[in-house]
Formats: C-alpha cells, sequence, structure tokens
C-alpha cells in the first residue's frame, strides 16, 4: 500500500511552491510502484532560491530575531514533526525502503533534534575578558555564518536533515535544502512545517534533483557553508567545488565501523548488539557497524549467537509492521552489494549465511537482500575495507587486545566503531586508540541529541548534533575596546614620533 502515488515534488522557494523541469521517476524500492515525481530544478531557479536565502539573510528577518523567539520556533516545528509524524515515517519508508518502525523513530529524533536546537537558541552566547588592564575590554561574539546549503542522503531523509535545519536555523541562518532525488518527499514537508511553525519566507528553500543541482550550490559565491553527508568519493567532489569560494565545509561522510567484541563482554549483550548493529536501517547507515572483530577465546561461541539472531531477522516490505530489514534503495545497489558479497567467497572468505538476493512472493518486485555473515575476512579483501551499505556482517579474529584496536584502525574511515567488553580499563584504552569520531561502549548506534557526531580521516570533518554541531553554524568575532584617553602615540614600540 503507498500513501499517494505518484505525487509531485517541487522546489520551494521564497515560500511558494514553483519550478518546471524535467521529471525524476521514483519508484518505491520495495514494491516498485510509482510513488513520486521529483523536478529537477533548473539552474535559473536553483540561483532564485540562492538569492531568497541571501535576502533573508541580509535583511535580517531571521537572523536579527532573539533568541527566545527563534526557540519559540524551533517547539513548535517539533510539535508539527509530532503531529504528522505517522505521514513523514510513511514516505521516508516507502520511498527509502527502510521499515517503517524505523522510520517512525527516525521522525522522533527528528522532533527531538529541534526541541535541542531550540535550548541552544535560548542559550546561545559570547564571552568576554576583563582581566587585561582597567581600560580593556575583550568581547567575543557568536553570529551566524550565513546562508547554508544542506545536502540530504537518501538513508534517513527526515533525520539528518534535523541533524542540520534545527541548528543553522537556532544559530539565525538562512538555508538551501537539497534532498536526494530518491527521497525527497520528508524534506520538502518538513519545509513546509518550518512555514507553519513561524520561519519566515525565504529562510527555508528546497531545491530538488540531482547532483547538478548539489554542484551549484558548493559553486555559488552568496552560500557560506556548504554541509554535505554522502559517499566520500562525493564529498571529496564537494570540497573542490566550493575551493574557488573557499566557503566552509561541513562534511559526514563514509564510515567503516567495527564491533570490536573482546573476551570478557557480556556475550548475549555483545550478540544482540552486533546483530542490531549491521541490519539497523537495512545496513544503509554510515555508523553501521559491519565489521565484527571477535576475540579468538569466544569467538565460535558469540558467532553462533549472532548467526542464530540473524536467521531470525525478518526481510520484508518496509511498510509492514513485523519487518526488521526493508529494500535496499535502487537495483544498482542491490547489485553492487551481491557482488562485494560475491566477490569475498570468491577470494576465500566463507559465506555462512545469507549472501542472496529475495526475490520470490511478495518480495518479487523488490530490491531485498538476505541477511548474511562473511566469516575469515581478513585485512586484504575489499568487503573489509570497502562500505557495503547492506545486511552484510564481515567477522575478523584477533588475538590480543592490541592487535583487535589496530584492526579497527586498519581502514581508511573513521566515524564510528564499538567496543565490547565489561573491563572499564580496556573500554577507555580501547576509546583513546581507535580512531573514530564516536565511539559506543556495550551499545551500538546510540546516543542523544546532545552528543556530537562526525568523523575522523576519511569520514569527513567537522560535527553534527550537541553543542560542537551547533557550533558549526556560527562565525566567531573579537571586539577589542579601549576606554579613556589613550596614553603616549599610536607608534610602533620603540620608536619616536
Amino acid at each position: 500500500m503507498t500513501t499517494t502515488a505518484p505525487r509531485l515534488i517541487r522546489p520551494y522557494i521564497d515560500g511558494e511552491v514553483t519550478g518546471d523541469g524535467e521529471l525524476i521517476e521514483r519508484r518505491a524500492p520495495g514494491t516498485n510502484a510509482h510513488v513520486s515525481n521529483i523536478v529537477a530544478t533548473e539552474r535559473h531557479d536553483v540561483e532564485r532560491a540562492i538569492r531568497a536565502a541571501r535576502t533573508s539573510f541580509d535583511d535580517g528577518r531571521w537572523a536579527d530575531t532573539t533568541g527566545f523567539h527563534r526557540a519559540a520556533v524551533l517547539n513548535r516545528l517539533a510539535d508539527l514533526i509530532d503531529r504528522d509524524a505517522e505521514l513523514l515515517a510513511r514516505l521516508d519508508a516507502e520511498e527509502g525502503g527502510k521499515p517503517i518502525r524505523i522510520a517512525r523513530g527516525d521522525v522522533g529524533g527528528a522532533a527531538s533534534l529541534c526541541r535541542y536546537a531550540a535550548a541552544l537558541a535560548l542559550t546561545q552566547h559570547g564571552d568576554s575578558y576583563t582581566n587585561n588592564g582597567p581600560d580593556f575590554t575583550g568581547i567575543i561574539m557568536k553570529q551566524p555564518i550565513g546562508v547554508v546549503s544542506l545536502v540530504i542522503p537518501w538513508n534517513f531523509p527526515a533525520l539528518i536533515l534535523c541533524q542540520k535545519l534545527p541548528f543553522a536555523l537556532a544559530a539565525g541562518c538562512s538555508a538551501v535544502i537539497k534532498p536526494s532525488e530518491f527521497t525527497s518527499a520528508s524534506a520538502m514537508h518538513i519545509a513546509h512545517l518550518c512555514s507553519e511553525a513561524g520561519v519566515p519566507d525565504g529562510v527555508v528553500n528546497v531545491v530538488t534533483g540531482a547532483g547538478d543541482v548539489g554542484q551549484l550550490l558548493n559553486e555559488s559565491p552568496l552560500i557560506d557553508m556548504v554541509s554535505f553527508t554522502g559517499s566520500t568519493a562525493t564529498g571529496k567532489k564537494v570540497m573542490q567545488a566550493a575551493a574557488g569560494t573557499m566557503k566552509k565545509l561541513s562534511l559526514e561522510l563514509g564510515g567503516k565501523a567495527a564491533s570490536v567484541v573482546f573476551d570478557d563482554a557480556d556475550l548475549e549483550d555483545a550478540i544482540a548488539g552486533v546483530t542490531f548493529g549491521v541490519t539497523f536501517n537495512n545496513g544503509e547507515c554510515c555508523v553501521s557497524q559491519a565489521r565484527l572483530i571477535v576475540q579468538d577465546g569466544i569467538a565460535d561461541e558469540l558467532l553462533a549467537g549472532v548467526a542464530e539472531r540473524m536467521r531470525q531477522v525478518r526481510v520484508g516490505q518496509p511498510l509492514d509492521e513485523a519487518t526488521d530489514v526493508g529494500a535496499m534503495i535502487h537495483a544498482q545497489h542491490r547489485e553492487k552489494v551481491l557482488d562485494l558479497v560475491a566477490g569475498a567467497g570468491a577470494a576465500g572468505a566463507e559465506i555462512t549465511l545469507g549472501g542472496g538476493a529475495l526475490q520470490g512472493g511478495e518480495l518479487g518486485d523488490g530490491q531485498f537482500v538476505e541477511a548474511t555473515i562473511i566469516d575469515g575476512v581478513r585485512p586484504g579483501l575489499e568487503v573489509f575495507s570497502q562500505e557495503i551499505f547492506g545486511p552484510v556482517l564481515t567477522v575478523t579474529r584477533f588475538g590480543d587486545d592490541a592487535e583487535g584496536i589496530s584492526l579497527a584502525n586498519r581502514v581508511s574511515y573513521g566515524l564510528s566503531n564499538s567496543v565490547w567488553s565489561k573491563n572499564i580499563d580496556r573500554v577507555l584504552t580501547a576509546a583513546k586508540e581507535i580512531r573514530s569520531g564516536t565511539v559506543y561502549a556495550n551499545t551500538a548506534i546510540d546516543g542523544p541529541p546532545q552528543m556530537p557526531i562526525g568523523g575522523f580521516k576519511a569520514s569527513g570533518i567537522g560535527r553534527e548534533m550537541g553543542e560542537a554541531g551547533f557550533e558549526e553554524f556560527l562565525e566567531t568575532k573579537s571586539v577589542n575596546i579601549r576606554t579613556g584617553r589613550r596614553a603616549g602615540s599610536f607608534m610602533i614600540p620603540g620608536t619616536r614620533a
């Protein structure tokens, strides 16, 4: 069952739904039903959206409002997201192929992020220094960075939008949002909710389409910052495109996270956490715990438990309440996942569970992959180091603690990892030595809005969520003030007038 079929999604510029262009047909990956037509925004409309955001920032209609006002609007936005939670969840499940239960959690998280950003708007402050003599006062101001481009991926359309937009609005910025052409509906709906909540026209704009639309945003001299979430390869292109204007970048890119399970872990917890970490959101998750790195002494017992849990994972239609793993985003991605699995088997690894497509019965028209385990994966194999982005777990064994930590670090990415141990020394040592922006200890893919996320190495630069994520949308300005008459001259010290 679909929500509407097909819906038309057009650009939202300066408070108006507008723009014509070539239509991008979106088919639901679970059913192949035609659910959306997305307008590929033409250059002149992209430029109009940028100008609308620029004008709205420069005239101060939002940037000059008080923190109390911005907080009130953001809290209203959270209430509206809660009001329309079921619609938003269905849009993301339908267009993106994620299970409806996961989509509901995403939308709940989106509302929570708005409320947290509202609190930051209330408490935003600068600083002052008065300890450099009686006639000197130093003021450190925090001001909105300006116009920001927010580029949203397809795997968490509503949630990742709200890891960015509420923080930008709390800071006083204006925005141009570019959602994925595969999952544009929820971002467009949230943009309309912003208007209903009281965000002035021109402050939030949405341009739809493929990567060429994003390229125009990256290159524009009228945009002060790009906040991008997506692949590392595309992130590098964003950096190149933005270099000509020296705009600020926040890039949340790829990952290849490991669950490092030590021999003193609570095995039941670890089994549940490893299974959740690799199957959550179909495995299409930048912090997916796709590598199991397990200590030799417990490897067989742990693997038996994980295999049993993964056999119980239900792959099904995204809108089915019983589904644990839905459909891959599109056919090309499903084939990429299956090719990587087959390549690992050909290279000598052992596919101990799953490994194929699911094509029969109610799944026959969709892009479904079995929950999969690949054992005997060594660092030289492609599946050890490359993102698979599906419900596929690779298994590598280790001897001592140093080897386990080394294996976790032996990839180019550094977004997240998890460690499983009941020994606090082991946990803290691993947390310090593992090179990733997030380390989960005895949990997986967990954390409140107050905790920032972001990457080391090829996983990107900058942070989202938390106070650090809010700071990304602020500029720091120093104001140095002398009071009273200034004694002496303004000549260089040691010279004579």
